[in-house]
């Protein structure tokens, strides 16, 4: 638990990421750099994705480069969860932020300010946010404030566009929130399969997002 706290507590701020991967593209394209090469669970649109989301063939350097309509905003991703599932949190955390893209999460116990009202916090925390994982689990259910985030974030975002990722652990399917079964989710059986699914459906987000962007200015 204390490696996990320590990765977390010395992440770079949001603000200092896009630089840092732009020194990194500089890099991988200066002539000194080498070149390289869940489960189902019905038919309603309330189902697990059976397979991980494969991202459209737009490199990360698209969505990391400097100007992107990812930097819109302060967040990739918010997760939303209830605290009794920190430690599990704190893993899909530590891997979104250690993949390439350097996805910048939003941790609400490491990322709220101090003396901030809750309410506050958690409503900026979805609007500076693309994206917004529920982590559904008992916990959630029965924490009022993890459905007031839901539905912040709903309001938000109310069509099913990507931005809302509903994941569920540990609850029933007749339990899934009504006002998420519009969605689909993905079902964590193996954590890694579904922390790849999440992973590929924040890329797949930004990579819309990016090149909608792109199209309107051109």
């Amino acid at each position: 638990m204390a490696g996990w706290f320590r990765r977390l507590l010395h992440k770079p701020k949001p603000g200092s990421v896009e630089s840092s991967l732009n020194a990194s593209r500089s890099a991988s394209s200066s002539p000194s750099s080498s070149s390289s090469s869940g489960k189902s669970s019905g038919s309603s649109p309330a189902m697990s994705l059976a397979r991980s989301v494969r991202p459209s063939p737009m490199s990360a350097l698209d969505i990391n480069a400097s100007g992107s309509a990812r930097w819109a905003k302060s967040y990739d991703v918010c997760i939303c969860h209830s605290e009794v599932d920190l430690e599990l949190v704190e893993e899909l955390v530590s891997y979104l932020e250690g993949q390439p893209e350097s996805f910048r999460c939003f941790l609400q116990l490491r990322d709220a300010t101090p003396g901030s009202a809750v309410v506050t916090e958690l409503c900026d925390a979805v609007q500076n946010s693309h994206c917004w994982v529920m982590l559904i689990t008992p916990g959630f259910l029965r924490d009022p404030w993890c459905k007031y985030q839901m539905h912040q974030a709903l309001a938000e975002a109310p069509m099913a566009n990507g931005r809302t990722i509903p994941v569920l652990k540990d609850v029933d399917r007749k339990d899934y929130p009504k006002e998420l079964r519009n969605l689909y989710y993905i079902y964590m059986a193996l954590k890694e399969n579904s922390f790849r699914q999440i992973r590929d459906t924040v890329v797949r987000y930004l990579q819309e997002l990016c090149r909608s962007s792109t199209s309107r200015t051109e």
